[in-house]
């Protein structure tokens, strides 16, 4: 099993990732995992205020503040994805969230192609909160498209590059459901332990949904296909997945 990290003062344990985020986040016991959800996308700036805001009220210190859902105008270039993850991690820095470099926030940041927003902006966040130490076990689990992370780029580095026939969609949902399942393995967690699996692609991945991942158990409550495209100009499928017990919308 991958080694986790506890995240100081924040009742959660995180996957190890690359410096704008990590591969995931689990609640440590003693706490659970809750998520909001706003119900228009918030600016980056006016979010992590009104997540401070929201994490005040539930008497929560900021460091409780362990992943994140995206929305962005469209696909970066990878230069400008790097500019806009050292504006991101800036507010991190200054919450004491993300210590000597280590970014602890699981993340997901995707592109609507229809009525996206006009810059990047939260979607959803997710947080801990005090539990019963027999309380159900909650995870996070970061996005992740059909490229290889912390590598120079991602061009170099990605599974069926351009290729989005019925065989390029299927080698990078192979990809992407094995990177999940790795990263659940962080935190003792499968397919049959998710609340919620969501998937972002722009493509036809109907004829993946039975044969790969059906057979997986991704299926089994459900999917939310989100009609967005990874933030790299290149990635075409992307995922990420949760067990969390309670969340609202605002």
């Amino acid at each position: 099993m991958t080694n986790t990290i506890e995240a100081l003062d924040s009742g959660y344990r995180f996957m190890p990732g690359v410096s704008q985020y990590s591969c995931g986040v689990s609640a440590l016991p003693g706490f659970a995992i809750e998520r909001v959800w706003f119900s228009q996308p918030v600016p980056l700036k006016a979010g992590f205020d009104r997540i401070a805001d929201i994490l005040k009220s539930a008497g929560r210190p900021l460091t409780a503040f362990g992943a994140c859902e995206l929305r962005s105008p469209a696909p970066f270039t990878e230069d400008g994805f790097k500019a806009f993850n050292a504006i991101y991690i800036k507010t991190l820095i200054e919450w004491g969230v993300m210590r000597d470099g280590v970014n602890p926030v699981a993340r997901s940041n995707v592109c609507p192609k229809l009525d996206p927003p006009a810059e990047p902006s939260f979607h959803a966040f997710s947080y801990t909160v005090p539990a019963a130490k027999d309380a159900p076990s909650s995870f996070v689990v970061a996005g992740s498209g059909e490229s290889v992370e912390g590598k120079a780029n991602y061009r170099d580095h990605t599974v069926a590059l351009g290729d989005t026939s019925p065989a390029g969609i299927l080698a990078k949902a192979k990809f992407v459901a094995n990177e999940m399942e790795r990263r659940m393995s962080a935190f003792d967690g499968t397919w049959q332990d998710t609340t919620a699996v969501q998937l972002y692609t722009v493509h036809d991945a109907y004829p993946v949904l039975e044969s790969e991942l059906g057979h997986r158990g991704v299926l089994r409550n459900g999917l939310t296909w989100h009609f967005d495209r990874p933030p790299v100009i290149g990635l075409d499928f992307e995922m990420d997945c949760r067990r969390v017990h309670r969340e609202r919308v605002v």
